[in-house]
């Protein structure tokens, strides 16, 4: 009977935790994921392609280039556009790297391909920065658009 009434317990705490969640940041997540109708995703409001970024620099807008590569793969492919920060995806939550970002013009986040910058975006617009953007295709598609489409254009 103790074994049983004992059982009873751990199983009733196991389930307990395993249906318990943050409510807190839930009620963020729903705050911004409920914004996103299918209306709204088609039109890719946190989203930068190569072709608007390029539109950016022509316009001389100002904005923030946000690096979240590691830091080998920077040493490998470097971005050099005069306002990028670099802050390896893994650092980026630390609150004197969170201060490095502006929150007065667009960050633009950028990693390899793309999937990074995704989660990142995210992240950082539930932490309060609604300026913050992906830069869809990450440095692979851009890389290819500019050697398509700028060279001798912009500079």
């Amino acid at each position: 009977m103790v074994r049983v009434l004992f059982g009873l317990l751990v199983s009733v705490f196991l389930a307990t935790n395993a249906y318990s969640f943050d409510k807190e940041m839930a009620k963020k997540f729903d705050m911004m994921f409920s914004q996103l109708t299918p209306e709204m995703i088609a039109k890719r409001p946190c989203e930068v392609n190569a072709k608007q970024l390029f539109e950016l620099i022509k316009k001389k807008e100002d904005f923030i280039i946000l690096d979240i590569r590691t830091l080998q793969e920077m040493e490998i492919v470097g971005v050099t556009y005069k306002n990028t920060i670099k802050i390896p995806m893994h650092e980026l939550f630390k609150e004197e790297n969170l201060a490095k970002l502006p929150t007065d013009k667009k960050v633009i986040v950028l990693c390899h391909t793309g999937t990074r910058a995704a989660a990142a975006t995210m992240a950082l617009r539930a932490a309060g920065f609604t300026n913050a953007f992906m830069f869809k295709g990450g440095i692979i598609e851009l890389s290819a658009e500019a050697g398509r489409s700028v060279v001798g254009v912009l500079w």
